[in-house]
């Protein structure tokens, strides 16, 4: 009888891909965790149970084939585990280092729930397909015939760059409209290399413009190109901009536009083009580096353990992270959290901004009196949760007489994103948005009202994961594929 090589959760703890000692890693900018070995990889696979209905695959916004290509892995079959989650994935690498496991497959792992810990799924899906990589097996863009329509894509990020790839390989004439000069959008520059190096992305840019991908980069629509010219231009059109606009403080905190108060993407975006090498004049004169300051990020999110363990990198003298619920009541990955701990960061639960001084010498918080030059702390108050709001979590309440000064030389709002006001910018009243200024778009399809104009990802759904972009992307493609072959058909009848 063969070896049975799953089913071994009970035999073997899970492990993760050996993390980097803390005051180490928080020097530099390369990932945190280094690879399974071949071995180590056979193992942590091998704990999957196999079980009748899997929760990490329904919890996959992608509903990745997660079971089959762990027991791929664990026999050995490494290329056929690749191509098995390329089949519902377009970027596995990326989704394996930076999808909060935790809160998705992971975190509902049925022998998790069993008292075992889970399968270490990110893990095995970053090493299978950088194997994958290494050994030739991601084929390169080569569609059976071309075809003579096109689509315009709007925007580099994950939702289309999926979408593009999706496309191009069905054999349409793709060209991709970014207003940064590199593809990736905030995987390029939102998202820290120290948990996703940009070769990573550099690899898939490389394999578009192999792909025959037309790639118009540094190009900003509404200015360089109108919509209208673009429709013109293309068959369909695919909006993917994501959502840019960063959320503000209330009106009433004081102080707001001290000099070294700084929004979350500006002080990433400078960070990751640093390190590529790029001349940044706002990094260079220190006034988007940490170097040496203080340093208070606003925010509870991922966008926030970003920030904090970038101005840890950069040599900040403290970090203190700010949020206004509890740990348990965040809405960032516990991981994130733990990382950002261990690096050095110090938070400050159940806290939040009333206002920001420039003279340290004040005492009367509540009356601070007016305030200009540049921030030397941030006046903090203690909050307390009260009742469940519409989304299930507790809503903060202030308590009254309980503020408190952070010192901080530099402070870093990282308090979400909102849509930019497309329809304006673009100069397009009839582009349809919900009164949160996202696309109205239909749900699995991608379809707007606009004949032949598609949108996903975030400026469809709001801020939210690359995961769920790379879905919209995908999904899209495939509806534009439908409509298009539809036409075709009906033209030639």
């Amino acid at each position: 009888m063969a070896k049975q090589p799953m089913l071994k959760f009970v035999k073997i703890d899970r492990e993760m891909p050996q993390k980097r000692a803390a005051d180490t890693r928080n020097k530099d900018f390369n990932e945190i965790y280094a690879e399974f070995a071949a071995e180590k990889a056979k193992e942590q696979a091998s704990r999957c149970s196999q079980c009748g209905v899997p929760y990490c695959q329904s919890h996959c916004p992608l509903h990745n084939n997660i079971p089959d290509w762990l027991r791929m892995t664990a026999e050995g079959r490494l290329q056929e585990a690749y191509e098995t989650s390329q089949m519902t994935n377009t970027f596995p690498e990326v989704c394996g280092r930076i999808c909060p496991q935790d809160r998705l497959c992971e975190g509902n792992c049925v022998i998790e729930q069993s008292g075992h810990e889970t399968v270490t799924i990110g893990a095995v899906e970053k090493y299978i397909t950088e194997a994958a990589w290494e050994n030739g097996w991601v084929k390169p863009i080569s569609p059976a015939a071309e075809l003579t329509q096109s689509i315009g894509i709007i925007g580099a990020g994950p939702g289309g760059m999926a979408a593009a790839d999706r496309l191009r390989r069905a054999g349409y004439q793709v060209t991709v409209y970014d207003r940064y000069d590199r593809m990736g959008g905030l995987l390029t520059y939102g998202i820290p290399s120290f948990k996703l190096e940009k070769y990573v992305i550099e690899r898939r840019t490389n394999q578009f413009a192999e792909g025959g991908i037309d790639m118009q980069l540094n190009t900003n629509v509404g200015v360089d190109i109108t919509f209208e010219e673009l429709r013109e231009k293309h068959d369909a059109i695919l909006i993917a901009t994501g959502v840019y606009k960063l959320r503000e403080l209330d009106d009433s905190t004081y102080g707001n536009d001290l000099t070294g108060n700084v929004q979350a993407l500006g002080y990433l975006t400078a960070s990751n083009k640093a390190n590529f090498g790029d001349d940044v004049p706002e990094h260079n004169d220190g006034t988007l580096n940490a170097a040496g300051k203080r340093v208070v990020v606003i925010g509870g999110g991922d966008t926030a353990m970003d920030c904090a363990r970038t101005a840890l990198r950069q040599g900040a003298e403290k970090v203190t992270v700010m949020y206004r619920r509890d740990r348990e009541n965040m809405p960032g990955s516990q991981r994130e959290v733990q990382n950002a701990e261990e690096e050095g960061a110090v938070f400050e639960w159940l806290s939040a901004p009333l206002g920001f001084v420039s003279d340290n010498n004040v005492t009367d918080f509540a009356n601070p009196g007016q305030q200009s030059g540049k921030v030397t702390g941030v006046v903090a108050q203690r909050m307390r949760l009260g009742a469940p709001d519409a989304s299930g979590r507790r809503t903060p309440e202030v308590m009254q007489g309980s503020e408190f000064l952070i010192e901080a030389d530099i402070v870093v709002k990282a308090l979400g994103f909102t849509p930019e006001d497309l329809p304006t910018l673009w100069g397009q009243p009839e582009l349809p948005v919900s009164r949160w200024g996202t696309i109205k778009a239909e749900y699995g399809t991608g379809r707007t009202d606009l004949e032949g104009v598609y949108a996903v990802g975030d400026i469809v759904r709001g801020a939210s994961l690359v995961v769920w972009a790379i879905r919209d992307g995908r999904e899209a493609a495939d509806a534009i594929i439908a409509d298009l072959e539809s036409k075709q058909t009906i033209a030639a009848e």
